[in-house]
Parts: structure tokens; C-alpha cells; sequence
């Protein structure tokens, strides 16, 4: 099993979001240091807890800062750009640091309704068609004549370059089926649901058709991990993230609380049921508990 990284460069309170994208740097040369695969970005807006916003940006500066490890979105969010953008713009960074560049598409917003208005310039947002989008921008980064007539005329620049890796996120099992008939890798996000179904797996298994992306299926699943020396550090350091899930689960944006601040945060015994357990059902020990 291979390990990688996903950061979202969070922005704890009482820091910045230049100190957050300087430590998504920091992470990458220590993530190759200690041998892991990959590292992605995650697109984000309207949200200042978070500054990863343009993860393609990010990652070609921390292309540029490693040697061997791989870089990549998680995701991209599809609906909000072009697949000519996106297909020139992963050509770019691919041809720049060619064999590591890896290009994770997205369905979802990645914000809330006035960041997706705004990035739609005011028009009605594309919810739908996402897996024709990114076919789309697929058959632009192979030098391949779309059958979208809007881009029969036009290739997407540099050519004759190492293309990236391609790999189709999702956190129900609605895209397993789609990743595996494009021939992308498949992402799933085990840490936004909490769950996860073998069926899904299985499902994109005998879905895949090799590709120029992805010779053979390839799966990733991303958790949550809070690491630490002992488990009761582990569970201090882990309350922060706790919470802001909690908010998340309501709808609710906030900015991530210290470990300190975490502890004073008021819990009701509601909230440490929804958020304050193991995977298995278990009760986890909250810090504050005897």
C-alpha cells in the first residue's frame, strides 16, 4: 500500500493563508523526504479557513520545489471551468514537470452558492454534464478530436508533451462506474462520508477500459488521520477537526480553533455523539472527559 497526502491548507485561527500555502510546501519536501506517492491540493472558496482556492498554482510551486513525488488536484472542480482551460493548463504543468503531475477532477462546487454564482460570473452554474466535461477535456489533453463541436477546430497547447495522470473523485460511488469507463484512477473520500462500500470498488473494477491516463484501475481512498504519540494527544490534537466537521455537517463554515481553544469549546453530549466516535461505532474519549 502506498500512502500520499491530501492538504487542504488550513487556517487555524490567530495564523494566515500565506503561512498555510508555505506549509503545504513544507509538507510535500517532508511527505518526499519520508517516501509518500503524492501529494494533492483541494479546491476551495469562500471559505477563510481554507486557502487552497487555486491548487493548480500550488502545486506547480511545490512541482518546483520537489524532485519526486507527485503532485496533483483533489480536485479540480470541473463545473467552474473550461475543458480547453483545463486541458492547456494540465499540458502545462505536466510538460514542466513531466511524469508527476496529476490531474484529479472534481464534480462538486468546492463553495457555497455565492462563490459558485461568482465564479459563474452571474450566469446559471453547471451542475450538469460534469462526466461529458471532463471527457472533454480528456480527449483535448490527447491531442484527440472532441465531438464537441465547439472544440473540433481548436488543440490544446503544449503538444507532444508527457501527459498527466487522471483520476475522477467521489465520496457516494455515483462516479466509480464513470471513472472506469474513461479509464481514470479512482479517488474516493472516506473522510467527508465516513463510510465506504466494497461494492463501490468492485463496481469500478469491472467498469475499467485501459487508457492513455491510466494503463490499469488504480484506487485511492482518503481518510482523515490525526498521528501523534500517544492516543490521548492524538485525541487533543484531533478536537479541532472535530468540531469544524461538526459545523460543516450543519452547513456551517468556520475557521479551524487551536487544539487550546478546541477544549473550551461548549459540546453537548448530542454533538460528541454525532462527531466524537471510532469508525466502528465504538465511543471515542473526548479529552475533556474523565
Amino acid at each position: 500500500m502506498k500512502l500520499s497526502i491530501l492538504d487542504q491548507a488550513v487556517v487555524p485561527k490567530n495564523t494566515d493563508a500565506a503561512t498555510a500555502l508555505t506549509n503545504a510546501v513544507e509538507l510535500a519536501i517532508l511527505g518526499e523526504e519520508r517516501g509518500y506517492e503524492r501529494i494533492w491540493l483541494a479546491e476551495h472558496h469562500n471559505n477563510n479557513g481554507i486557502a487552497s482556492s487555486a491548487p493548480e498554482i500550488t502545486i506547480a510551486h511545490i512541482a518546483a520545489k520537489t524532485k519526486h513525488i507527485h503532485v496533483g488536484t483533489g480536485g479540480t472542480m470541473v463545473m467552474h471551468y473550461a475543458p480547453y482551460k483545463m486541458a492547456e493548463t494540465f499540458k502545462t504543468l505536466s510538460a514542466l514537470s513531466p511524469g508527476r503531475i496529476d490531474f484529479g477532477a472534481g464534480r462538486a462546487p468546492g463553495g457555497d452558492h455565492y462563490s459558485t454564482l461568482a465564479l459563474a460570473e452571474g450566469r446559471a452554474p453547471a451542475y450538469d454534464g460534469a462526466y461529458a466535461k471532463i471527457q472533454t477535456t480528456l480527449d483535448l489533453m490527447n491531442d484527440q478530436t472532441s465531438s464537441d463541436p465547439l472544440y473540433q477546430n481548436a488543440f490544446a497547447v503544449p503538444t507532444n508533451v508527457t501527459l498527466p495522470t487522471a483520476w475522477l473523485l467521489g465520496s457516494t460511488g455515483n462516479s466509480a462506474k464513470e471513472a472506469g469507463r474513461m479509464g481514470l484512477g479512482y479517488s474516493y473520500a472516506q473522510f467527508f462520508t465516513g463510510q465506504m462500500d466494497a461494492a463501490i470498488f468492485k463496481q469500478y473494477r469491472e467498469q475499467f477500459t485501459p487508457s492513455y491516463f491510466m494503463e490499469q484501475a488504480q484506487i485511492s481512498v482518503c481518510y482523515m488521520v490525526t498521528i501523534a504519540p500517544t492516543l490521548a494527544e492524538a485525541e487533543y490534537e484531533a478536537l479541532p477537526a472535530d468540531i469544524a466537521r461538526l459545523h460543516l455537517m450543519r452547513g456551517q463554515l468556520m475557521q479551524r480553533l487551536s487544539p487550546e481553544e478546541a477544549q473550551a469549546y461548549p459540546l453537548t453530549e448530542a454533538d460528541k455523539a454525532a462527531i466524537l466516535k471510532k469508525s466502528d461505532g465504538s465511543p471515542r474519549r473526548y479529552p475533556g472527559d474523565d
